[in-house]
């Protein structure tokens, strides 16, 4: 079993300003025993599903937590998008199975106050992204496409099934 990556179900949330802005974290740790350096992707507000919690609850709490903003599970629109994501943290690899939902016209000052003692290790800067400064961007994102799929998101209420993303 020990050769076999930790499957970690994950929710995510799409967090849109009124502009149409996404707000993305700055991921830069990459153990815990390392200080921090530059970042190395930017990506939405989430985290792992915890023991007896749906994905929806677990992606409003992972909102309150790493960013302070409040929202009841029935506010998100989704799930949008499905991403299946292989890599390592603190050398255990990881097999994150990631769930997105869309969290529409948000106005909020990001408030780190809930972070867990890991999250505050990080450091991570945060940044309302259009979708023009995505597709110019020569950063990495994750979903890795980002810059494709959000226009999509900005067109309206979703209403099909999820899709995959990279």
């Amino acid at each position: 079993m020990a050769d076999r990556p930790w499957v970690r179900p994950t929710a995510r949330v799409v967090v849109l300003d009124p502009a149409g802005r996404v707000l993305l974290l700055g991921a830069r740790l990459t153990d815990p025993a390392v200080p921090p350096g530059e970042v190395l992707f930017w990506y939405t507000p989430g985290g792992g599903v915890e023991d007896g919690e749906s994905v929806r609850e677990a992606a409003v709490r992972e909102l309150a937590e790493e960013i302070g903003l409040l929202a009841a599970p029935a506010d998100l629109e989704g799930p949008v998008w499905l991403r299946r994501h292989l890599g390592a943290f603190a050398g255990v690899d990881i097999d994150s199975r990631e769930t997105f939902f869309v969290l529409r016209d948000v106005v909020h000052e990001v408030d780190p106050g809930g972070r867990t003692e890991l999250e505050l290790l990080g450091e991570e800067p945060h940044r309302w992204w259009s979708a023009a400064e995505l597709a110019a961007s020569g950063e990495d994102f994750a979903p890795a496409d980002l810059a494709d799929r959000l226009p999509e998101l900005l067109s309206g209420p979703w209403t099909g099934p999820p899709r995959v993303v990279a």
